[in-house]
């Protein structure tokens, strides 16, 4: 396999964790918020990285970049996050180069999703993306490989069934008070938070049921009203929530806090309630199921959720591979073009100099030298030359960096950047 290196020899990673491997509260030590996110960037300036972007989101967190090791991406994220190293290596992956590349392609075209299909990632990536140009920390190959997985993206979705049908965690969550609570339509739900998962939630509820007994609160009321005049929702005062929780018979919470915003000293309920919890890290304490009548439900379990849909959408992956396959091909051969392109340049120079001494040498022997004449035909035999040399390095079966070593050697040049 061809090593893929940038700036100073630095190699290509992909680190990081997600609902693969670590559960919610795991997730939740790792998870970033923007502050964090700017805090790895700055390290990374420090500690001489000059090119990755992250991305934080409820399933999974990771960084994409060049370093001389792994290590020193996977200390970037444990320094700005409330995990440790041996947390991160119990359930973290590492990939390397070409198996790096091939990763983020299947994350962004939601391949690797939890509930698959799932195409909100790839914003995720092209802000973590536009976040790390604005900070100066994007050479070349990886603004080239971010537009290809957008490009990915953008094919599989509109050439493919792979995002068809109603399948995520907020209409997984509505699928759950459906298929529990009875009679909904009467219910009282109330909304704390507006996080995103929340909103779509929300929204769903609104579509699939005629409840007029929604509420919404959040710390930041005009927050809450901006959505509530979307949905045509009730909003309370955040002073209010402990009233409201007793009011009401679902509890749906997506604050987005790094702490619990709920437990169970805030419930003194008078009839069973549900919760569901969307947020990540958990934003309601377990404490709450010591309670007679209360059901937590976690996003978790949420995911698991499969259906008809599910079952269709498995049934694409195929063709989104082969789209992936096809964009990605491009890409490698940028990859390996980028590679010998400065070694051609050698050569080429290398070629005229020759040329250039022979005519030179022919100039003073034959008289009446036709110069001109000479100089087309050189040209000519350079360009063909060249060429050859070129499609060798093009060609699939070719080990890019043994044959420059060798053309490098054989004409003793010495490409200016590699």
């Amino acid at each position: 396999m061809e090593s893929i290196k940038g700036l100073k020899s630095q190699t290509f990673y992909a680190v990081g964790l997600s609902y693969k491997k670590a559960d919610a509260e795991v997730r939740g030590k790792f998870s970033l918020d923007e502050q964090a996110k700017t805090a790895v960037l700055e390290q990374a300036k420090q500690e001489g990285i000059e090119s990755l972007f992250l991305i934080s989101t409820c399933n999974r967190t990771e960084i994409y970049g060049f370093a001389e090791h792994p290590f020193q991406l996977i200390k970037l994220l444990c320094d700005n996050s409330n995990g440790t190293i041996e947390e991160f290596q119990k359930v973290a992956y590492v990939y390397k180069n070409n198996e790096a590349i091939n990763f983020m392609f299947r994350v962004g075209t939601g391949l690797d999703s939890q509930i698959l299909g799932d195409f909100e990632i790839i914003s995720q990536i092209r802000n973590g993306f536009v976040q790390s140009k604005n900070a100066n920390l994007v050479n070349s190959f990886l603004e080239r490989l971010v537009n290809a997985v957008i490009q990915a993206s953008k094919r599989v979705k509109n050439e493919t069934e792979l995002c068809s049908g109603a399948t995520s965690v907020a209409f997984a969550a509505v699928h759950y008070i459906f298929n529990t609570v009875s009679d909904i339509s009467n219910k009282n739900i109330l909304l704390f938070g507006t996080g995103k998962i929340g909103r779509n939630t929300c929204e769903n509820l609104v579509k699939h049921t005629k409840n007029e007994n929604i509420t919404l609160i959040n710390r930041t009321k005009t927050k809450a009203e901006k959505i509530a005049g979307k949905f045509n929702l009730i909003v309370k005062d955040y002073m209010d929530l402990q009233v409201e929780i007793q009011r009401a018979d679902v509890l749906v919470v997506a604050t987005g806090a790094q702490n619990p915003t709920i437990d169970k000293s805030l419930l003194n309920l008078k009839k069973p309630l549900l919760i569901l919890d969307l947020s990540i890290p958990k934003n309601v304490d377990e404490n709450v199921k010591q309670l007679e009548g209360v059901t937590l439900v976690h996003m978790d379990y949420l995911s698991q959720v499969t259906d008809v849909t599910l079952e269709k959408r498995k049934e694409q992956i195929p063709f989104a591979e082969a789209i992936i396959d096809e964009i990605k091909l491009e890409f490698t051969s940028w990859i390996k073009a980028r590679k010998f392109a400065p070694t051609i340049h050698a050569l080429k120079e290398k070629l005229n100099v020759i040329r250039d001494n022979e005519l030179s040498f022919q100039r003073k022997k034959i008289t009446n030298f036709d110069e001109q004449q000479a100089e087309i035909i050189s040209n000519r035999l350079i360009h063909k030359i060249t060429t050859h040399f070129a499609n060798h390095l093009k060609d699939d079966n070719t080990t890019v960096d043994e044959s420059i070593e060798w053309i490098e050697r054989v004409f003793q040049i010495e490409a200016v950047s590699k």
